[in-house]
């Protein structure tokens, strides 16, 4: 008997199939009957056997009844979101590929065809583009204007910025991809965020990214989308900051030192005139405060880079391995106690000045030049000193998680 050869849009157990095309559902009976034909009539056109799978997050309409008669597969997921049902869906693919879009509507399944070009051309991740900016089209009343003009552009243009990623619309649900490649980028956000997600940990693990213009359409239901515009929005701009700690607390963190630094070299022998307005030792202070803030968010950043990494969040980076395994207890105690000691010895040197006068009063600009710069070393060379305990007790659980794994 001649083996069964796959036919384009089958969807049996035993095919071998190239891709699958998974749309997460909530409720989506007025237009999943019409996805789903749309989905198998384009792996037919492109002569490509592949399935439908249905990654369902418990519809009460009818939904899983509708899918199962119009040919595709239901997975249920039973943890509720946006993510948490395309992981489901993803997992349960059988093919090397895998497209996913919304049930309503809105995308075309018949693009499929741009898509697979491009995935066996080597690429890892094809994202759709909606925008004109990436040749994309938006019907009218397919999209609200703050998406289109304010939500949409910015958060895609801090996620370049923030992730050097090369994609123009980071939050098209139209995508397609190699499932392993996917898989391997340990995916966790279980609501809309997901989106932001994969495109980020994509351009870090440095999978080759690739993007088609595709229409995006109305939706067809009568219903508000589950989308919520700005507790969505602000979801996916936190998730862009906190997975960027350089740009949450690095650059600002630096900017604050360079500038309180330079403003204290620059008061550090008397006031300075500027266009008529004099600083002195209230600006001085206003430096101080800039330097020990800026300092902490330094810090900052390389606790988040070091801690999300451990728990599995960021991929390892050898130079934060290694500044884990150089003693970062006894280089942080070293530094800080230096600046404590430079601290406490300028200190004392106002407390000698003062007692000069047999501690009667002082020019207050005088003495505050000395003590603000001896506060605020004192309290960075503190700081430098916890933030070194800190990283060694990254680094132990690391140890110790890394001697477990070994036995």
């Amino acid at each position: 008997m001649a083996p069964r050869v796959p036919q384009p849009g089958v969807t049996a157990p035993g095919d071998e199939l190239e891709i699958s095309i998974v749309m997460p559902c909530l409720n989506e009976a007025e237009t999943l009957r019409d996805c789903i034909d749309e989905a198998l009539e384009a792996m037919r056109a492109c002569g490509v056997s592949g399935e439908v799978i249905i990654a369902d997050n418990g519809s009460t309409d009818g939904s899983q009844e509708i899918a199962v008669a119009a040919g595709a597969r239901v997975v249920p997921v039973a943890e509720r979101g946006y993510g948490n049902a395309l992981i489901g869906g993803i997992n349960s693919a059988r093919s090397d590929y895998v497209m996913m879009g919304d049930a309503d509507g809105s995308y075309n399944f018949g693009e499929l065809g741009h898509f697979l070009e491009r995935l066996r051309l080597g690429a890892d991740l094809v994202m759709g583009c909606r925008l004109p900016k990436g040749g994309g089209t938006i019907e009218p009343g397919a999209m609200p204007w703050k998406h289109r003009w304010i939500g949409n552009p910015i958060l895609s243009g801090v996620g370049k910025i923030f992730f050097r990623s090369p994609v123009d619309d980071f939050h098209c649900g139209l995508r397609a991809f190699r499932r392993e490649a996917i898989l391997g980028l340990n995916l966790r956000c279980s609501g809309m965020e997901f989106a932001s997600e994969m495109v980020v940990k994509a351009a870090q693990a440095r999978l080759k990214m690739d993007q088609v213009p595709i229409t995006l359409r109305p939706d067809g239901r009568s219903r508000p989308p589950h989308l919520n515009s700005w507790r969505d929005g602000w979801r996916h701009l936190k998730f862009l900051l906190l997975f960027s700690p350089k740009w949450l607390f690095f650059y600002p963190g630096l900017t604050m030192c360079v500038v309180g630094i330079a403003g204290f070299a620059a008061l550090a022998t008397g006031p300075v005139t500027i266009g008529g307005v004099s600083f002195d030792t209230n600006t001085m202070l206003l430096c101080a405060t800039s330097i020990i803030v800026g300092f902490q968010a330094i810090f900052f950043a390389l606790f988040t880079q070091a801690f999300s990494m451990h728990i599995g969040l960021r991929r390892p980076d050898t130079r934060f391995r290694k500044l884990l395994e150089k003693g970062p207890v006894e280089w942080g105690a070293v530094s800080g106690s230096l600046l404590l000691v430079a601290g406490v010895g300028m200190f004392i040197y106002a407390f000698l000045k003062w007692q000069r006068v047999d501690f009667g009063p002082l020019s207050y600009a005088d003495s505050l030049r000395l003590v603000i710069p001896a506060v605020t070393a004192m309290t960075v060379g503190v700081q430098t000193i916890f933030s070194g305990f800190v990283f060694g007790t990254i680094g132990l659980i690391d140890g110790a998680l890394n001697s477990s794994s070994r036995t």
